[in-house]
C-alpha cells in the first residue's frame, strides 16, 4: 500500500539508503587500517569504553537511574553466563524480543477473553510446541542415554576381532 499511496517517500527512501550506503564505502575503505588499528587497545580500556557508552546508552532512554541498574543486572547475569559456558546469544535475544512477545501474549488472551487453549488451537501451533519441547527433550535424552552407556574396553575388542 505504501509503494501506491507514497511512491514518492518510498524511493526518496531507497534512494537514501542507497547514497548512505555509497558514503559508507568511500570512508570505510580508506580507513580500513585505521579501524583495524581499533584491534590493538588493550581490552580493559576497551572493555571500559563499551561499558561508558552502555550506561550513557541506557540512561538516555529515560533518564532514570533504574535503567543503570537493569544494565548492570542483566550485565552481571551475561558475565556469569560466559563464566560458566553458557551461550549468551539465546538470553540476548530473549532481552530484545521478550517485551514484544508478552505484548502479543497479552493480545491474543485479550482477544479470546482469557482462554488460555486458543494458544493451542490450531494445528501450526501444536507442531511448533512440539518441535520446542523436542528442542528441549531429545539433547537430554541422547546425553543420558551416553552417560548410561557403560565405555567399551578396547582391549576386549580387539581379541573379539582375533576370534
Amino acid at each position: 500500500m505504501l509503494f501506491e499511496r507514497e511512491p514518492e517517500l518510498v524511493w526518496t527512501l531507497i534512494a537514501s539508503l542507497f547514497i548512505g550506503l555509497v558514503l559508507l564505502l568511500v570512508l570505510n575503505l580508506p580507513l580500513a587500517p585505521a579501524w583495524a588499528k581499533l584491534l590493538r587497545i588493550p581490552r580493559p580500556y576497551l572493555y571500559a569504553g563499551i561499558l561508558f557508552f552502555a550506561c550513557v546508552g541506557a540512561y538516555a532512554v529515560s533518564g532514570q537511574p533504574v535503567d543503570l541498574l537493569v544494565l548492570l543486572a542483566i550485565g552481571g547475569v551475561g558475565f556469569l553466563m560466559r563464566r560458566y559456558g553458557l551461550p549468551v546469544l539465546p538470553a540476548i535475544i530473549g532481552v530484545i524480543l521478550g517485551p514484544d512477545a508478552e505484548l502479543q501474549l497479552r493480545r491474543a488472551l485479550q482477544i479470546a477473553d482469557g482462554d488460555v487453549s486458543t494458544l493451542v488451537s490450531t494445528p501450526l501451533s501444536i507442531i511448533v510446541y512440539t518441535l520446542i519441547v523436542a528442542l528441549f527433550v531429545v539433547p537430554l535424552v541422547v546425553k543420558a542415554i551416553s552417560t548410561r552407556r557403560p565405555a567399551t574396553d578396547t582391549a576386549s575388542e580387539e581379541e573379539d576381532e582375533k576370534v
